[in-house]
């Protein structure tokens, strides 16, 4: 009986068979190539042999780049990186009929938007290509008549009337739908009489009738099926075209690919694949299947979820950094309680024995916090680049640089999660809610107050000049002139500050009011707000403060229709 040996690093896989009683020594495609008399166990487990890290991402250009193949690119990624080996892309685009150009364009961009780059691919190049399926038909062709010379596979003539009826039989017996046709042990005489009638064949793989597989799964620990279940499958189409798994297997061996790092949804296809493996006496890369990421109902995240692909979020506002540190955290960590990390962090940080056997839960709030945690940390010069960038696309500014785009950020960043958010916040800024605010239950204190009294004293403060003239002067100026004019009515902390807020802002609550002011003024100044931005200018302001029936406020009457004309 052969020795599993188990090496210290998992660096290399390989198959092994523990036999029972030796096979026979020569194989014809006549003949059951696993006789049931010979028992035969599969294991697969680590060998100490050095091999060079090579991984690969392969996705099927058939939709939108879902973020839990995000995850996978990444983890593959951060992998080849930690060992200093190399990220394959290859391009798995076998289903001729869904597989589309443009959905090829979108993964390479989303890709290359999260900074996963690869170094070898299409658009790269490199030795193993070519590096699309649709290109590589030859290499699968010459395989599979390898393993129909040596007896591992055969030509299947079934009809799919035929295989249907075995599937019903199965059903009512209970039993699994595997392959029970004739062409397992047809004669060369019965297989050379249908291809001189010209019926179509599949290649069939010849499967052990009993015994098991066994793997150790560097995330999900040890692995195992019994080979009873699967039966014979088929490698070839009947039209030439090859099977996922087999080109899967023959793509991964001749790419020289040591580390097959892919979802848990494809563990199943483990069995048919390590078989193939060892009939064509390629050794086996090392296995490791990540959980699936759940929606917070914990079923597959859909798009029943929201938004599921890498493009949305970018279309949303996220930034490439935030979403590779947030997809990062579904199922990894360091062991520590540091969630923030850049993608050289992650590279330095990395581990595949710190990948968990749970599904991670994505959660979209968590996200949007994170994006803002990335927001904070860009330099001054980039967050401004990108928020002016962002208000002058919207309409809101006519310019995307300059004096007021700088302190409007600096005013509003700690507002900002997503740079779509920067819209929002602007808009909040320049527009005057007074009478809505007057009108809510939380400004009724602040009505009370004597607000039509000191109201009357902003006014004349602005129309003397003395305000404005404050304003000129920056911050300095309006510091000096907020104090006297607090002395003159002998208010000051929140009983000056709140009916101010209220009456220049038309809030309540907001960012700095003395830094909000002096951007209503040199937004006034220098014309740089879009004229359907809805900007309520602070002449505008006093105009509608002039207007108001405080009367009629207080007694909870509605205000002047004249006010409300003019806030429109």
């Amino acid at each position: 009986m052969a020795t599993t040996l188990i090496g210290t690093t998992p660096s290399w896989m390989r198959i092994r068979i523990i036999r029972e009683v030796a096979p026979p020594s020569i194989f014809r495609q006549s003949c059951l190539f696993f006789h049931k008399r010979f028992r035969r166990s599969f294991s697969i487990s680590a060998t100490a042999e050095d091999k060079a890290v090579r991984v690969r991402f392969a996705p099927s250009p058939t939709g939108n780049l879902h973020v839990g193949g995000a995850r996978t690119a990444l983890f593959n990624y951060l992998f080849a990186r930690s060992k200093g080996g190399k990220f394959v892309l290859r391009i798995e685009d076998t289903d001729l009929e869904r597989s589309t150009k443009e959905s090829e364009d979108a993964l390479l961009r989303d890709l290359s938007w999260l900074g996963l780059h690869w170094d070898e691919g299409p658009g790269v190049g490199g030795d193993y290509g070519p590096y699309r399926q649709s290109e590589r038909n030859s290499l699968y062709k010459q395989h599979a008549e390898k393993l129909l010379d040596s007896g591992y596979v055969y030509r299947c003539f079934c009809s799919n009337e035929e295989l249907e009826k075995m599937k019903e039989i199965a059903k009512l017996k209970q039993l699994p739908p595997v392959y029970t046709g004739k062409w397992a042990t047809a004669t060369d005489e019965e297989v050379q009489e249908e291809l001189a009638k010209g019926t179509p064949y599949t290649y069939r793989f010849r499967v052990p009738k009993d015994g098991s597989l066994k793997i150790n799964d560097l995330i999900r620990g040890e692995v195992s099926w019994n080979l009873d279940t699967l039966g014979d499958f088929v490698i070839m189409r009947s039209n030439g075209q090859p099977v996922y798994n087999f080109c899967v297997t023959v793509d991964d061996a001749t790419m020289a690919i040591s580390h097959v790092i892919r979802a848990e949804e494809h563990l199943p296809n483990t069995l048919r694949q390590a078989l193939i493996y060892k009939a064509l006496g390629f050794s086996m890369p090392s296995f490791a299947h990540v959980s699936l990421i759940l929606a917070p109902d914990r079923s597959k995240l859909s798009k029943r979820h929201g938004a599921t692909s890498v493009g949305q979020f970018r279309e949303m506002g996220y930034l490439p950094q935030a979403m590779v540190n947030y997809l990062a955290l579904l199922g990894w960590g360091d062991g520590t309680e540091n969630e923030f990390f850049t993608l050289e962090q992650l590279v330095e940080k990395f581990s595949i024995g710190r990948v968990n056997k749970g599904g991670a839960i994505f959660d979209s709030t968590k996200l949007r916090w994170m994006n803002g945690q990335h927001l904070g940390a860009l330099p001054s010069e980039e967050l401004t680049k990108l928020v002016g960038e962002r208000w002058k696309s919207t309409g809101i500014l006519t310019e995307s640089e300059g004096t007021f785009i700088l302190e409007a950020v600096q005013l509003l960043k700690d507002g900002i999660h997503l740079i779509t958010d920067a819209d929002k916040a602007l808009s909040n800024l320049i527009s005057y809610p007074l009478l809505d605010t007057l009108n809510s239950p939380e400004a009724k204190p602040v009505l009370e107050d004597k607000l039509s009294e000191l109201s009357a004293d902003l006014i004349a403060a602005y129309d003397s000049g003395e305000l404005l003239g404050a304003l000129e002067e920056g911050h300095a100026g309006w510091q000096k002139w907020v104090k006297n004019f607090g002395k003159s009515l002998k208010r000051k902390g929140k009983s000056l500050f709140m009916p101010l807020r209220v009456l220049l802002t038309g809030k309540l609550h907001g960012p700095d009011m003395g830094a909000s002011v002096l951007l209503l003024h040199r937004a006034e100044t220098c014309g740089v707000v879009a004229p359907e931005a809805g900007f309520v200018t602070l002449d505008e302001r006093f105009k509608m403060l002039r207007q108001l029936d405080w009367e009629a406020l207080i007694k909870d009457q509605s205000p002047l229709e004249s006010a409300a004309a003019i806030s429109n």
